[in-house]
């Protein structure tokens, strides 16, 4: 059975999906984070296979989010880092972490995010870069945007009320 592909549908987040939704892209990007770039690396932090290891990495670079750069040349040997794209998913990795972190570590949180000056552990939440309130305020809501077809404009007016069309 052949996987359903949401690269073309309206749906930003569907279309994120397609590019990061499988579990080991986003461990990969992750790993890319924290400073690794080599396959080998990729390899013994994961402990994935490197048939799957090779096919996620070559979908992080089509997508944009990783750039291959080649550091030996006999035998070739390739690095992975994150372009623009990709050091834009750093928020996403983030949020995933403090959700993780509040929902499933009964044992207490074995990452978290500090500032480096203080050495402060942050408590990082999304804001409105235009009014600085957080976007868990019931004030904010999706609404269809410039590019919404009809579909996204039904499903938001049936799931928001009148007010969904900003």
């Amino acid at each position: 059975m052949q996987r359903k592909s949401f690269g073309n549908m309206q749906c930003p987040i569907a279309r994120s999906l397609e590019r990061v939704g499988e579990w080991w892209s986003i461990l990969i990007l992750r790993d890319c984070f924290y400073g690794l770039t080599r396959f080998d690396e990729f390899e013994k932090s994961l402990g994935i296979a490197p048939n799957m290891l090779t096919r996620r990495l070559n979908g992080l670079v089509e997508a944009g989010l990783l750039e291959r750069r080649q550091y030996n040349e006999h035998p070739p040997r390739f690095e992975y880092v994150l372009t623009i794209r990709g050091r834009d998913f750093q928020p996403v990795l983030e949020t995933l972490l403090v959700w993780g972190n509040k929902h499933f570590a009964p044992e207490g949180p074995s990452v978290v995010i500090i500032d480096r000056e203080t050495g402060t552990v942050a408590d990082p939440v999304l804001v409105d870069r235009t009014s600085g309130r957080p976007l868990s305020d019931p004030a904010f809501c999706t609404a269809p945007g410039p590019a919404a077809d009809e579909a996204i404009r039904l499903r938001h007016a049936r799931h928001r009320g009148p007010h969904a069309e900003a």
